[in-house]
């Protein structure tokens, strides 16, 4: 089971997929014939083959499957969990915050408010560092605006 699948909670009933990014992309294979290389994975998402390698050792990708010779095989489940957990890495969240939240999604539904805590958390962070880009493109534009005005009088 990969990271991001349906899991059936105590109650016997099936619940729906935690949400990777919205909306979801299109995907060149249709589900059930999704079976990437890492090859295949590496040209759709920009990750190199050693970094896939690591978030399976490290638990953030803890089980993708394999072909009976052994060769890693992506699902579309997959792609979408890596377009998550890239977003995630562009948001400055520590892979250890990235492994514990893979950890809180395969527990389950009675993790929702710790997830919720570390997303939040997270955005934060990130509003925090807009912030200080945004004084940072100030000062630039006044650093432009300054040059501009200044190299038309001489």
């Amino acid at each position: 089971m990969t990271v991001m699948q349906t899991t059936t909670a105590a109650t016997g009933r099936a619940t729906p997929a935690d949400i990777c990014s919205a909306p979801p992309r299109r995907h060149p294979l249709p589900d059930g014939q999704d079976h990437y290389t890492i090859s295949e994975v590496v040209a759709r998402t920009g990750l190199t083959a050693h970094t896939l390698r690591w978030y399976e050792r490290i638990g953030l990708m803890p089980h993708v499957d394999r072909s009976h010779t052994g060769q890693r095989r992506y699902s579309n489940r997959d792609l979408d969990w890596l377009d998550f957990v890239t977003k995630l890495r562009l948001t400055g969240m520590p892979v250890a915050d990235m492994v514990r939240y893979a950890e809180l999604v395969r527990e389950g539904e009675s993790t929702y408010a710790a997830r919720r805590g570390l997303l939040e958390a997270t955005r934060r962070d990130v509003l925090g560092r807009i912030a200080e880009l945004r004084d940072t493109l100030a000062v630039l534009d006044r650093k432009i605006s300054f040059y501009a005005t200044e190299g038309t009088d001489r």
